[in-house]
């Protein structure tokens, strides 16, 4: 007769299973503008990033902007999440009146729209995201580009960029507390 290849099973020895990898949160990070950069780690690890235009059509509201990132950050959530916190860039100084107001509406859209959910938000400073990006507080567009590339990304924009650099500062700094 032939040997056994399956050893014998008892049933006082519990089989062992491999255990599933702990689930990760999801994480949002954000560049808030008419042209707003995300990056999102999901709840799988997995990375993604792009960007959104919020630029209005000719025969919208003054609101419809703000709705319609309402809406996108809502599919986010429901395509991706459920989303468990979010980072977006601090801006405080803009160099016009519109892109201020522009900034100051999807502010007031995304903080409004995290605490009807119960999401954490918070803004990390300009010059924090450069510094851990580039090494330099006062980095420009391209330098800001050139630290997502050397991290494997493509990057469309300067947009995309700067919200890989926030994704990645608040993973690795665990949202500044490391």
């Amino acid at each position: 007769m032939a040997d056994m290849t399956l050893p014998n099973v008892t049933s006082d020895v519990p089989l062992k299973s491999p255990t599933p990898p702990a689930p990760t949160r999801t994480i949002l990070a954000l560049d808030l503008g008419t042209t707003t950069g995300w990056a999102l780690r999901g709840y799988d690890g997995l990375i993604t990033t792009g960007t959104a235009s919020f630029k209005p059509g000719r025969y919208y509201g003054g609101g419809m902007r703000y709705l319609r990132f309402t809406n996108w950050l809502t599919e986010l959530d429901r395509l991706s999440g459920p989303i468990a916190a979010i980072w977006f860039e601090e801006v405080r100084r803009h160099a016009g009146t519109d892109a201020s107001h522009i900034y100051g509406g999807l502010m007031a859209s995304l903080t409004s729209w995290g605490e009807l959910r119960g999401i954490p938000y918070e803004g990390v400073p300009v010059g924090t995201i450069k510094r851990h990006a580039t090494g330099h507080g006062n980095a420009n567009k391209q330098a800001m580009i050139a630290a997502a590339r050397a991290r494997g990304y493509s990057p469309a924009d300067d947009n995309e960029a700067d919200a890989i650099a926030i994704l990645h500062w608040a993973l690795e700094t665990q949202g500044g507390v490391a």
